[in-house]
C-alpha cells in the first residue's frame, strides 16, 4: 500500500503555518502495529470528562466500557484518518500520533502549536497533555457535527522538562470519521528549509533494501524532500544481480536512487561513503544515515527533516528502534555513554530496554513522558546535517561497531547535540536476538570501544574502563570462550600500535579474524546436537545443583579459584570425549559455564551449537597476554590518548576517505565466483 496523505485535501493549515506532525495510521493492514497509531479506549476518569463536557462525551465513555468488555478492534481506517463507532472513543495518545510537545519546547523556537482536526459525524473531540511525571488532564474540547474541522491553539511553554500533547475521538449515536489530523507552527520559525539524502549500506541483504526503496517511491511527500537516496553495496549478491526488480526500482523513484559499489569496509565505511556523496553532491541539507535491515515507517523520514529544520542550531535527529519480530516492543528510547565505564546504555535511569507498547501504552508508562536527552542515536537510522560533516568529518575507520555513538560524542563536543525524537521509528531486528559480544565481532566491540575511550574519556587512564576490560577477558576465559578472547586481545594489540594504520586495515581485519575461527572448538558451528557426541558425564558439577552468580563480596575469591581450575586442573578424559551438559544460549553464563570441562552451547539465533572444551593450556597462555596488555595499556594511556586525539582529524577527513574507497573496489565477478 503506497502511502497517500490527503491532508491538503481535507483542510488548510492557518496562514504561514508548516506542517509539524501529523496524524497516520499504519501502511497497508498490518494490525500488529495499530497500538503504536491508535488505542480503542482513553484512559480518563467520568470526572476529568465530566468537567464541563457535553452528554456526546459521557455517552462515549459508556461505550468505551462495552467496547473494552467486548475486546473491540482496531476499526477501519485508512493512512490519514480512522472511523470510529458509534458510542466508541479512539484514543491517538500513541507513539506515532501524539505530539512530543517537550522535545519542541527544548530544541526549537517553537512556544505554541495549533492542533487541526477534520472530522465528518457526529461526536466530541478532546484534547489531552502530559506532564513530566505521566499525569495527565483534558485541555481543550469540542462538539463536532457534519463535516467540520476543529483547530485548538495550544501553547508548549510548561513542558520544560517532558510531556505530550494528543487527542482523543468520542463518537455519538453514529459514527464519527477522524479524516485527518495536524499540528502545525509558524514557518517563520524554522531555521532552514532543508532537503535530504539517505545514506543506505547494504550486505547481500537485497530484499530488505527493494522494500525500502519501494516504501521510500510510494511515499510522495517523502520523495518531494528526497535529493538522492544512496544505497552502498558492499556485498557478494548485489542489487544490480536483480537487474529487473532494480529497474523498477529505479523508474519509480525518479532519478533519485544511486547504487554504489564498493569492498567490504563495513558499516564505518559504507555510512562514509554516503555521507561523503551526500555532502561532495552539494544539493542535501541533511544526509540520513540508515541499516539496510530495516522495514521503515516512511513519516519518520518526514518528522526527522521537519525537527531538524525548526531546531535552534544544526542537530543531529534520530529514530527510536522497534523489535522487527515484536513490533510493538521499543528498544530502548533513549542512549547515553557513561564516561566512567565509558559504556553505553540507557539515558534514563527509570525507563526500560524491550518496553511493549501493547502492554504498557505510552499513557500508562509514565516514565516516557519524561524529556530524555541522548549522548547519540543508533545509524538505524539518524538525520546529520550536511554541514556538521563537513566540519567534523566522516565515522571513525573502525569497521562496526561504536562509529555511530564515537559520532555523536563528537559531534556533541563541537557544539552539535543529538535528539531522538520520539514518532520517528524503524523496524529492526532486536539485540536481544543477537550476541554480538561473542564471537568475531567481540574484536570490533573491544577494540572500538577502548578507541572511543582514548578520544572522548574525560578520566584519567579512561576511568573504569580498563579494568573493567580485563574483567571481561576473565569472563570469557573461564567460561571457555578462547575464540572470542583472542579476539579481544588482538584488539587490545590493535590499540596499542597506535591509529595509523586503520585505514590501512579496515578492509583485512574482519578476514584476518574469520580466518582464525577454525583453529577454536567454540568457534566451529554445527546444526544439530546429534551432530557432537553424546552428552554424558561421571559427575554433574555442583552435585547437580543449580548455579548463581557469586555475591560481590565473595567475587574475589571465587575468581581466583576458578582461575586455578582453568588453567591448572586437567580436564577429565571423558569431557574431552562428550560433552557434559547441552546450555541453552539464554542460560550460558560466565559463571555457569565455567563449572564446565566442556558443554554444548546454542547461540542466540537458536539456530547453532559450538563444542566449549576447557584446554589449561590456551587457558594460562590468554590470561597471562590479557595481563600484560592490560598493564600496558594502563601505563600507556596518556601517551595513546595524545596520539589518538591528535589523529582523529586526518582519520575522519574526506581525504583519508577518498584514498580508503579507491583501495578497496567492489571485487571483481569473477574474483567473487572464483
Amino acid at each position: 500500500m503506497s502511502e497517500k496523505s490527503t491532508m491538503n485535501d481535507t483542510f488548510d493549515l492557518p496562514d504561514g503555518h508548516r506542517e509539524l506532525h501529523r496524524l497516520v495510521m499504519p501502511l497497508g493492514s498490518n494490525s500488529e502495529t495499530l497500538p503504536l497509531y491508535v488505542e480503542n479506549s482513553a484512559n480518563v476518569s467520568t470526572f476529568e470528562a465530566a468537567q464541563g463536557s457535553s452528554d456526546e462525551v459521557m455517552e462515549a465513555l459508556a461505550g468505551v466500557r462495552r467496547a473494552a468488555a467486548g475486546g473491540v478492534a482496531g476499526g477501519s481506517y485508512t493512512r490519514s484518518g480512522i472511523t470510529v463507532p458509534a458510542g466508541q472513543i479512539r484514543s491517538f495518545g500513541t507513539y506515532f500520533n501524539a505530539f512530543p510537545a517537550s522535545y519542541w519546547r527544548r530544541w526549537t523556537r517553537v512556544r505554541e502549536v495549533t492542533l487541526t482536526v477534520a472530522t465528518k459525524g457526529e461526536g466530541t473531540i478532546v484534547v489531552n497533555r502530559s506532564s513530566v511525571n505521566g499525569r495527565s488532564r483534558r485541555v481543550a474540547s469540542k462538539v463536532v457535527t457534519g463535516k467540520a474541522t476543529s483547530t485548538f491553539t495550544l501553547p508548549v511553554t510548561a513542558f520544560g522538562d517532558g510531556g505530550w500533547y494528543w487527542f482523543d475521538a468520542y463518537a455519538g449515536a453514529g459514527s464519527l470519521e477522524v479524516n485527518g489530523a495536524a499540528y502545525s507552527a509558524p514557518e517563520s520559525l524554522a531555521r532552514v528549509r532543508g532537503s535530504f539524502s539517505i545514506a543506505m549500506t547494504t550486505m547481500n541483504k537485497v530484499r530488505y533494501c527493494f522494500e525500502n526503496i519501494r516504501t521510500v517511491a510510494e511515499s510522495p511527500q517523502l520523495l518531494e524532500l528526497l535529493d538522492v537516496m544512496y544505497v552502498i553495496d558492499q556485498g557478494s549478491d548485489r542489487l544490480r544481480d536483480h537487474a529487473d526488480e532494480l529497474a523498477e526500482l529505479e523508474e519509480a523513484m525518479g532519478g533519485k536512487l544511486r547504487v554504489i559499489e564498493q569492498g567490504n569496509i563495513g558499516g564505518s565505511g559504507g555510512f562514509s561513503r554516503g555521507m561523503y556523496e551526500a555532502c561532495i553532491a552539494e544539493k542535501s541539507t541533511y544526509v540520513v544515515n540508515c541499516d539496510d535491515d530495516i522495514s521503515i515507517e516512511p513519516i519518520s523520514l518526514e518528522r526527522l527533516v521537519t525537527f531538524a529544520d525548526f531546531a535552534t542550531k544544526p542537530t543531529l535527529v534520530g529514530a527510536h528502534m522497534f523489535d522487527l519480530n515484536n513490533r510493538t516492543s521499543l528498544l530502548a528510547f533513549g542512549e547515553s555513554v557513561d564516561r566512567w565505564r565509558f559504556h553505553y546504555g540507557l539515558a534514563n535511569d527509570d525507563s526500560k530496554y524491550n518496553h511493549d507498547l501493547a502492554e504498557h501504552p505510552l499513557r500508562a508508562t509514565r516514565w516516557m513522558h519524561r524529556r530524555v536527552d541522548v549522548d547519540y542515536n543508533g545509524w538505524w537510522m539518524c538525520l546529520i546535517p550536511t554541514d556538521v560533516v563537513r566540519e567534523i568529518g566522516l565515522s571513525l575507520p573502525v569497521f562496526i561497531k561504536w562509529d555511530d555513538a564515537e559520532y555523536g560524542l563528537r559531534a556533541g563536543n563541537a557544539g552539535y547535540p543529538t535528539v531522538t525524537l520520539p514518532g520517528a521509528g524503524v523496524w529492526h531486528v532486536s539485540w536481544g536476538e543477537k550476541d554480538d559480544l561473542v564471537g568475531w565481532q567481540a574484536f570490533f566491540h573491544e577494540r572500538n570501544r577502548l578507541i572511543a575511550a582514548l578520544l572522548h574519556s574525560p578520566y584519567e587512564r579512561g576511568g573504569r574502563l580498563v579494568k573493567e576490560s580485563h574483567f571481561m577477558d576473565i569472563k570469557h576465559i573461564i567460561s571457555m570462550q578462547y575464540y572470542t578472547q583472542t579476539g579481544r586481545l588482538m584488539a587490545q594489540r590493535d590499540v596499542l600500535a597506535g591509529p595509523d594504520h586503520l585505514h590501512d586495515t579496515i578492509g583485512t581485519d574482519l578476514p584476518e579474524i574469520r580466518a582464525l575461527a577454525a583453529k577454536f572448538d567454540d568457534a566451529v558451528q554445527k546444526k544439530d546436537v546429534d551432530d557432537f557426541p553424546a552428552v554424558r558425564t561421571n559427575r554433574p558439577p555442583r552435585k547437580g545443583r543449580g548455579f548463581s552468580q557469586p555475591r560481590r563480596l565473595l567475587m574475589p575469591a571465587w575468581t581466583i579459584k576458578q582461575l586455578a581450575k582453568q588453567a591448572l586442573a586437567k580436564p577429565s578424559s571423558l569431557s574431552l570425549e562428550h560433552p557434559q551438559e547441552a546450555i541453552a544460549h539464554e542460560d550460558a553464563r560466565w559463571w555457569k559455564l565455567s563449572h564446565y570441562e566442556s558443554a554444548l552451547v546454542s547461540n542466540a539465533e537458536g539456530t547453532q551449537l559450538a563444542w566449549y572444551k576447557r584446554d589449561p593450556k590456551r587457558a594460562r597462555e590468554l590470561l597471562t597476554e590479557a595481563a600484560r596488555t592490560h598493564a600496558e595499556l594502563f601505563a600507556k594511556w596518556n601517551t595513546l590518548r595524545e596520539q589518538y586525539r591528535s589523529a582523529a582529524k586526518q582519520l575522519t577527513s574526506f581525504e583519508a576517505w577518498e584514498r580508503t574507497f579507491a583501495a578497496n573496489p567492489a571485487p571483481k565477478r569473477e574474483d567473487q565466483d572464483a
